[in-house]
C-alpha cells in the first residue's frame, strides 16, 4: 500500500528549508564543541578532583580525543552515507551521538566517561560534516555549492569563534546548568529540524517538481564552475576530449581500489590541493580561536568578555563577504577566489606584528587588522569544496557505475572533514609553539608563508592548469 503524501511536503523538502538544517546541524557541532572547551578545567577539578598539576594534560586528552574520533570516522561516516539510500538516517545518527555526548559531559564524573563523550563528540561531528556537505550538494547541485558553503562557513564561524567566550561567561553566572542549558536547547531546535526535513529524492516520490536541484536550469552550461578556460576555437573539442580521457579509470583496479573507489581520485594534484585549501582554511580559523585571546590579554589586559568582543571584527566581514565569494565561486570557478583569498591574506598576516599594548587607539588598530584578516577567511570559505566537488564529478560522470548509484560525494565529504578536523587540530599546536618560541609577529609570518604556498599551488592547479603551463 503505497504512503500517503508527508503534510508540508512543499515547505519540508524546500531547498531553504534544507540548507538550513544543515547550516544549523554544523552550528550546533561547533557550538557545542567551544562551549564546553572553558568549562573542561573546571569539571575536572571540581567533579574529578584532579590535582592542580593534572588539569592541563587531562585537558588536552580530551581535546585530543575529539579530534581523533572525527579524524578517524569521517572516512567511514562517507563509506556508509554512499550506501544508504538516504542521507536522512545517518544525519540523525550523528545527532544522536551528539546528545550522548552533551548528557555524558553534563553528567560524568570520572575520566573514562568524559573520555567516551568527547569520542561521542567526534564521532558526531564526522557524521554531520560528512552527511551535511552531500545532502547540500544533493539539493542546491554544483552550481550552487559555492555560495551555498560560503554562506554556511560565515554562520557557523560565529558558532565556532564565539561560543568558547559564551561558554565561559554563562559558566560564571550560572554555572553547569545554565551552559548546559542553552547546548540542550539548541540540540532540541536542530532534532526537530532534522526529522521535519524531507530530501529532494524522496518528495519526489509524490511531487516530482520536488526532485530537482536549484541548478538543473543552468546544467547545459559547464564551464562556469569549473575555472577552465572556456574559449571558443578550433583546438576546444580535441582539448575537451583530452581533459574527458584524464578522467577515465583503467581496467584492472585492485580489490582495494574496487571496494572504496575514491582512493583512485587522491592521486589527482586537483583534488589534493583542494584538501590543502581546506587544511589550511581549519588552520587558519583555528589560529585565530587559540591565539586571539591570550594575545588581547598580554597586549591590553582584556578579559575572557572583551577577548571575545575582538571576534566580531573578524567574524563580521566573514559573515557578509562569504556568500558573495561564493558567488563568484560559482560564476567563475574556484581559481580567482583561491589565488585571491590565500595571496591577499599573506600581506595582512604579517601585518597582524602592528598590533602594540595601549589604549584605545591600539584596540582600535588591532580591530582593523582582524576584520582585514576576516575579509581573507570570507574569500577562502568555499573554493575547496567547490573545486573537490567538480574534480569527483568529472570521474563519477566519465566512469558510470564505477562509485555506485549515489557516487561518491559522502566519501569525498568524509575525507574533506578528516582534513578539516586535522587543521582544527593542528593550528593550536602550531601556532601555539611558535608563539611561545618565537614571539606572536613571527608566527604570524610563518602561517603567512604556508599561505603563500597555498596561492602558488592554487595557481597552478585548482581549476586547472592555467594555459601557459598546459601547452607545454
Amino acid at each position: 500500500m503505497a504512503k500517503s503524501k508527508p503534510i508540508g511536503l512543499a515547505w519540508r523538502s524546500n531547498t531553504l528549508f534544507i540548507v538550513s538544517t544543515v547550516g544549523i546541524g554544523l552550528f550546533t557541532d561547533l557550538f557545542l564543541y567551544g562551549l564546553v572547551v572553558p568549562i573542561l578545567p573546571f569539571i575536572l577539578r571540581d567533579r574529578v578532583s584532579l590535582p592542580e598539576d593534572q588539569i592541563q594534560s587531562y585537558v588536552s586528552a580530551l581535546l585530543a580525543a575529539y579530534a581523533g574520533a572525527s579524524v578517524c570516522f569521517s572516512p567511514p561516516a562517507g563509506i556508509i552515507a554512499d550506501r544508504v539510500p538516504t542521507r536522512q538516517a545517518p544525519f540523525l545518527v550523528g545527532l544522536v551521538a551528539l546528545l550522548a555526548a552533551t548528557l555524558l559531559l553534563f553528567l560524568g564524573q570520572s575520566i573514562p566517561v568524559l573520555i567516551l563523550a568527547r569520542v561521542l563528540q567526534g564521532i558526531s561531528g564526522a557524521v554531520v560534516w560528512t552527511i551535511g556537505l552531500a545532502l547540500l550538494l544533493d539539493t542546491v547541485g554544483p552550481q550552487n555549492l559555492g555560495k551555498t558553503v560560503g554562506s554556511i562557513f560565515g554562520f557557523i564561524s560565529i558558532g565556532e569563534l564565539a561560543a568558547p567566550v559564551l561558554g565561559g561567561v554563562i559558566y560564571k553566572k550560572a554555572g553547569y546548568a545554565g551552559v548546559f542549558g542553552i547546548g540542550f536547547a539548541i540540540l532540541a531546535i536542530d532534532f526537530i529540524m532534522r526529522i521535519l526535513l524531507i530530501e529532494k529524492k524522496t518528495a519526489a516520490k509524490w511531487d516530482e517538481k520536488a526532485a530537482g536541484t536549484e541548478d538543473d536550469s543552468e546544467q547545459q552550461d559547464g564551464g562556469t564552475a569549473t575555472g577552465e578556460d572556456g574559449d571558443d576555437n578550433e583546438e576546444e573539442p580535441l582539448l575537451r576530449k583530452k581533459e574527458e580521457d584524464r578522467y577515465k579509470v583503467p581496467e584492472g583496479q585492485s580489490k582495494v581500489i574496487r571496494s572504496l573507489p575514491i582512493l583512485y581520485v587522491l592521486k589527482d594534484p586537483r583534488l589534493l590541493t583542494a584538501f590543502l585549501l581546506a587544511f589550511n582554511q581549519a588552520t587558519l580559523l583555528a589560529t585565530f580561536d587559540a591565539t586571539i585571546p591570550t594575545e588581547a590579554e598580554e597586549l591590553f589586559g582584556f578579559d575572557s568578555l572583551k577577548s571575545g568582543l575582538l571576534f566580531i571584527a573578524l567574524v563580521v566581514p566573514y559573515l557578509i563577504l562569504g556568500p558573495i565569494a561564493g558567488w563568484t565561486v560559482d560564476r567563475y570557478g574556484p581559481k580567482p577566489a583561491a589565488v585571491l583569498g590565500f595571496g591577499y591574506l599573506v600581506p595582512v598576516l604579517i601585518l597582524l606584528r602592528l598590533a602594540r599594548p595601549g589604549g584605545t587607539s591600539a584596540i582600535v588598530i588591532c580591530c582593523a587588522l582582524l576584520s582585514l584578516c576576516g575579509v581573507g577567511m570570507g574569500v577562502i570559505g568555499s573554493p575547496s569544496l567547490v573545486e573537490a566537488s567538480y574534480v569527483v564529478s568529472q570521474y563519477d560522470k566519465a566512469n558510470p557505475h564505477f562509485f555506485g548509484e549515489q557516487g561518491p560525494y559522502a566519501q569525498l565529504y568524509g575525507l574533506n572533514s578528516m582534513v578539516f578536523s586535522f587543521g582544527l587540530t593542528m593550528g593550536p599546536i602550531i601556532s601555539g609553539g611558535l608563539r611561545d618560541r618565537i614571539g606572536y609577529g613571527n608566527m604570524n609570518a610563518v602561517v603567512a608563508m604556508l599561505c603563500l604556498i597555498t596561492t602558488l599551488l592554487s595557481v597552478v592547479y585548482i581549476g586547472g592548469k592555467p594555459k601557459f603551463l598546459r601547452k607545454r
